[in-house]
């Protein structure tokens, strides 16, 4: 290209890009060679132990005789078990309020507590005047996790005391974060849906009266109307995906922010912005286009040679999105089962009753049955696999009628009340940035002179 023409930014990027390809591309065989732990986990996928929580505990191996032995995934929110947690509640109560109240004080509420903490939510479910008209509705877009994110850092201009970072104030912030999340990832849907997709605007306002699973529902459906099964399953849906361990990447990046001291606007803001990674919060997505691919190529549904020939393909890169992945299958701890998935399934075949979709549930079910063999033929595995929570909870929202854009939206309204707790905890606890090491294998050069470049 001569010197007196003008060079595009696409033009640019193409070739410069190509180069930043080259220059940083790190041969595989280093990481071993100079033992660094590539995402921060050995070749078995343990985490490196980076900190202390007292939050909740993932357990997928046991020691019997000495010898570390896969078992059912078990999860512990504050000390209790995640299964009797939800048998407590489920189909009795809404369990989503009680359980944010058990992972930010770390004790059960008793009725009275409980009933106070409910009032707290419902009357801090209001946005600041002319809110959606200013900040929700300016630049609508298809991406609800990026409307979201851009809301939570333009309430942050609304609070006088944004930078105090003491515990009460952090803790006033989280629950009015708690508690507005779901406006703005509702709010913004409609925003996109009317001024992109042409349909009409809705903004129902929430009810103090209703749980915030029945206010999701109520926000997002034209007609404010659900089933109280409906309304009970996505319940359950927000308690499992509430918290998981300090080292999942949206909670790690709550506490490496937090430790940096900013502020908790900030700090939601950058875990949204991790959780809407396809490898993270966007999982469940992938599943459900994976499960349509997967009726359009396999011709009856009823042979599960078929099926499994198709998993096949997908391992290999010859189907679907060509990734080699099947999506909702593994996970980077569990094991032999996924207790989250565990729980679900049952909830989730009695939704698919009522909304006939017995045989979808039918197939769901081949192959989280098939996959495991599948990969066990196909790949290197260290670990067992087995369903993950995203293998069902993509299948739950189709059946609820939400949107695929409020996929992840979703995730991030329950998980937000794990992010609160890590970051408190890292408050209290901790004054140090988190500040990992890189091994820098960089060759040292002789200085250039510019004219003799």
């Amino acid at each position: 290209m001569e010197l007196n023409e003008k060079m595009s930014l696409a033009q640019y990027t193409d070739t410069y890009g190509k180069l930043c390809e080259n220059m940083d591309s790190i041969p595989e065989d280093y990481y071993e060679k100079y033992g660094v732990k590539r995402g921060l986990r050995d070749k078995n996928g343990n985490g490196v132990l980076s900190g202390l929580t007292l939050v909740s505990k993932i357990t997928a191996f046991d020691y019997i005789d000495g010898v570390k032995t896969p078992c059912d995934g078990k999860l512990w929110y504050r000390g209790y078990s995640i299964i009797d947690l939800v048998k407590g509640f489920s189909m009795k109560r809404f369990g989503y309020e009680e359980i944010t109240y058990l992972l930010l004080f770390g004790k059960l509420p008793n009725p009275s507590e409980l009933g106070e903490f409910k009032q707290v939510l419902n009357t801090s479910r209001t946005l600041p005047k002319n809110f959606n008209r200013d900040v929700i509705m300016k630049a609508p877009t298809k991406d609800i996790m990026n409307s979201m994110t851009k809301s939570v850092l333009s309430l942050a201009s609304y609070d006088d005391n944004m930078s105090d970072n003491s515990i009460s104030n952090v803790l006033r912030q989280c629950l009015q974060l708690i508690s507005v999340l779901p406006m703005m990832a509702v709010y913004g849907y409609h925003a996109y849906n009317h001024y992109e997709c042409g349909d009409s605007l809705y903004i129902h306002r929430p009810d103090e009266k209703l749980s915030t699973a029945e206010n999701i529902l109520l926000m997002l459906r034209p007609d404010k109307k659900y089933t109280e099964l409906e309304a009970r399953v996505l319940d359950i849906a927000l308690v499992l995906h509430m918290e998981h361990g300090g080292g999942n990447n949206s909670t790690f990046t709550t506490r490496v922010v937090s430790s940096a001291g900013s502020d908790t606007y900030s700090v939601v803001a950058a875990a949204l912005s991790s959780l809407k990674g396809p490898k993270h919060g966007g999982a469940n997505i992938k599943v459900v286009e994976m499960m349509r691919d997967l009726k359009n190529e396999v011709k009856d549904l009823d042979d599960e040679d078929a099926i499994r020939e198709y998993l096949g393909k997908l391992l290999d890169k010859h189907a679907f999105d060509k990734k080699g992945l099947i999506y909702g299958m593994g996970h980077a701890v569990y094991s032999l089962s996924d207790p989250r998935a565990r729980i679900f399934k049952g909830f989730v075949e009695r939704l698919a009753k009522e909304k006939g979709r017995d045989e979808d549930f039918k197939i769901y079910s081949a192959v989280e049955r098939l996959a495991p063999e599948v990969i066990a033929d196909k790949r290197k595995i260290y670990k067992g696999v087995s369903a993950n929570v995203d293998f069902y909870s993509g299948f739950v929202y189709s059946m609820l009628d939400i949107p695929l854009e409020l996929y992840t939206p979703i995730f991030a309204m329950a998980r937000i009340v794990g992010w609160s707790a890590h970051r408190i905890e890292e408050l209290v606890n901790v004054d140090k940035i988190i500040r990992p090491a890189y091994l820098s294998i960089m060759e040292e050069k002789a200085y250039v002179p510019f004219d003799q470049r």
